[in-house]
């Protein structure tokens, strides 16, 4: 038997192909794994998948909540306010709240991530600025 997500709800499984992709207001391209207003999990952050294609850049965006970006795959630079610095695959990047964050793909394969934002994710708490 697997584990409870919270008291009385069974485990909870997903894969990608189980969510739905849809392009996000940075641009990136987006699955929504789990997310606690919609789904029956105890957390207070939600996590995504998301990728971002050869050459692109996401538009420059500030959140309320922190984020922790994990690179799956692919090569490029995140940008948090002043600072920038190369990502790769095993590369972990902490955006404090309301720092102002850009990632571009500077390789020729999409860059993969996860994202985890804490608390989670709502569109009123997000801002892009370009």
């Amino acid at each position: 038997m697997g584990r409870t997500a919270q008291r009385g709800s069974p485990m909870l499984k997903r894969t990608l192909a189980d969510c739905r992709e849809f392009v996000a207001g940075d641009h990136t391209v987006l699955r929504e794994l789990t997310h606690p207003a919609k789904d029956p999990v105890a957390l207070g952050y939600s996590l995504a998948h998301g990728t971002l294609a050869a050459g692109k850049r996401s538009k420059r965006h500030v959140l309320t909540s922190s984020e922790v970006y994990y690179f799956i795959a692919g090569q490029g630079r995140m940008t948090v306010d002043a600072e920038t610095c190369p990502v790769e695959a095993g590369s972990m990047v902490y955006v404090p709240p309301g720092g102002t964050q850009a990632l571009e793909n500077t390789g020729t394969s999409d860059i993969e991530f996860l994202c985890l934002v804490d608390p989670a994710w709502r569109i009123e708490d997000e801002t892009v600025l370009e």
